[in-house]
C-alpha cells in the first residue's frame, strides 16, 4: 500500500513541475486509486498484484470517503465566503492619504515646493477643463496623474479617427464615443483616487457662469475664439484664475490670466479676434502631433503650481513656444484700463 501511495505523490509532483493543470492531476490520482480498487476486487487474495496494492480493497475505500469529505468541506467554505458581506472600508478622514495614495504621490511630496501640504491642496482642488481634444487630452491626464481630487471636462464633441494622431486620452476602441467620456475613462484607469465629472455639452452663455462657480481653477484648451472669449469673460466676472493656450502648426503659447490677483486677462492681451482666415485652425493649417502634449503639458504644470503655490506661474507673462526651431521666449504682458472683461484693475 505504501508503494502506492508514494506512487501517487510522485505523479502529483511531477505533474506540478510540468506545470500539469489541478484538474488533470487529480484525474490522474482517480485513475490510480481506481485501477488499485479494481485489482483488490477482481484478483484473488493470493495474487502478488493484490498483495502488493494492499490486499484489501477497504482501506482504499475509507481513504476515498476522507478525501470526499475533505473535498467538500472545502467547497463549503468557498460557498460561505462567497456569500459573506464584504468587509467594510475604514473610511479616511477628511484630507488624509491613504497608504496607496502616499505611495503614489511619494515624488510629489518629497519636493520642497509641494510636499505633504501642496499634494493636500491638490487632493481638495476642483479644476475645470474647456476641450477634450488636443490641449485637453495631456492637461487632464497630467491633472490627474498629480491626484487633483475634481476634475470636471466639458466637450460636445465625440472620438474620431483624425484625432488620435495628437488626442493622446483617446483610444482607436473608442471612436465615436463622446469625448468627455473617452476621457473620463482614460483618466480614471490611471487614477482612481480622483474624481471625474463630464459634461458632454458645448460650453455656452447660460451655463458657463454656474459651471465655473464650481472650480478653483479653469483651464481653456478649445480652438475656438468664441468659447475663449466667453470663458475669459466668466473667469474675470468670478474671479476665478484662467489657464489658457493655443497651438498651430509647429507653435504654441500659454498664460495665465488672472485679473483678480495682479495680472491682465485674455481680452487685455488680445482685445480683438484676429481677422477670418489670418489664425487657421488645426484642420485647415496642420499640427505636428506632440506640439499639444507640450502645450497642454504646460498646462498642467501651471496648474499645479497655482493650486500648491509652487514657484512663479505665468501671470502677466506669455510664454511662446516654436517646436521647429527649438525657440522659446517669454513676453510681458500688462492689465489694459479700458478692457470691457476686467477693467484691468487688479482685485484682492
Amino acid at each position: 500500500m505504501l508503494t502506492v501511495l508514494l506512487l501517487g505523490f510522485a505523479l502529483y509532483a511531477f505533474g506540478t513541475v510540468l506545470g500539469v493543470p489541478m484538474r488533470q492531476r487529480l484525474i490522474l490520482l482517480a485513475l490510480l486509486w481506481l485501477a488499485v480498487v479494481s485489482i483488490n476486487l477482481a484478483l484473488p487474495e493470493d495474487a502478488a498484484l493484490r498483495q502488493a496494492t494492499g490486499g484489501d480493497a477497504r482501506p482504499w475505500l475509507v481513504l476515498a470517503m476522507a478525501a470526499a469529505l475533505v473535498w467538500g468541506y472545502r467547497r463549503f467554505l468557498i460557498r460561505l465566503r462567497k456569500k459573506a458581506p464584504a468587509p467594510a472600508q475604514v473610511p479616511t478622514k477628511p484630507g488624509t492619504f491613504t497608504e496607496a495614495e502616499l505611495s503614489r504621490y511619494a515624488r510629489h511630496m518629497i519636493l520642497r515646493e509641494v510636499g505633504g501640504p501642496g499634494q493636500k491642496a491638490l487632493k481638495h482642488a476642483k479644476v475645470l477643463v474647456i476641450g477634450a481634444g488636443g490641449l485637453g487630452s495631456p492637461a487632464l491626464l497630467y491633472l490627474a496623474a498629480s491626484g487633483v481630487g475634481t476634475i470636471g471636462v466639458i466637450d460636445d464633441d465625440s472620438v474620431e479617427g483624425s484625432n488620435l494622431q495628437r488626442q493622446v486620452i483617446h483610444t482607436d476602441a473608442r471612436i465615436g464615443m463622446p469625448k468627455v467620456f473617452s476621457a473620463q475613462a482614460q483618466m480614471e484607469a490611471l487614477n482612481p483616487f480622483v474624481t471625474v465629472r463630464p459634461y458632454h455639452r458645448r460650453l455656452t452663455e447660460d451655463d458657463a457662469e454656474t459651471l465655473f462657480a464650481e472650480y478653483d481653477l479653469i483651464l481653456d484648451g478649445t480652438d475656438n475664439f468664441d468659447t475663449r472669449y466667453l470663458a475669459n469673460r466668466i473667469c474675470a466676472r468670478l474671479g476665478k484664475p484662467l489657464i489658457a493656450a493655443a497651438i498651430t502648426q509647429w507653435e504654441g503659447q500659454i498664460s495665465l490670466y488672472d485679473p483678480a490677483r495682479g495680472g491682465p486677462c485674455y481680452e487685455c492681451v488680445f482685445p480683438e479676434r484676429p481677422a477670418p482666415g489670418l489664425v487657421p485652425s488645426c484642420a485647415e493649417a496642420g499640427v505636428i502631433a506632440p506640439l499639444p502634449g507640450v502645450l497642454g503639458s504646460m498646462m498642467a504644470l501651471e496648474a499645479v503650481k497655482v493650486l500648491t503655490g509652487a514657484g512663479a506661474p505665468l501671470r502677466g507673462a506669455m510664454l511662446i513656444y516654436d517646436g521647429l526651431y527649438a525657440d522659446t521666449r517669454r513676453i510681458t504682458t500688462r492689465p489694459r484700463a479700458d478692457c470691457p472683461a476686467c477693467g484691468g484693475t487688479a482685485r484682492g
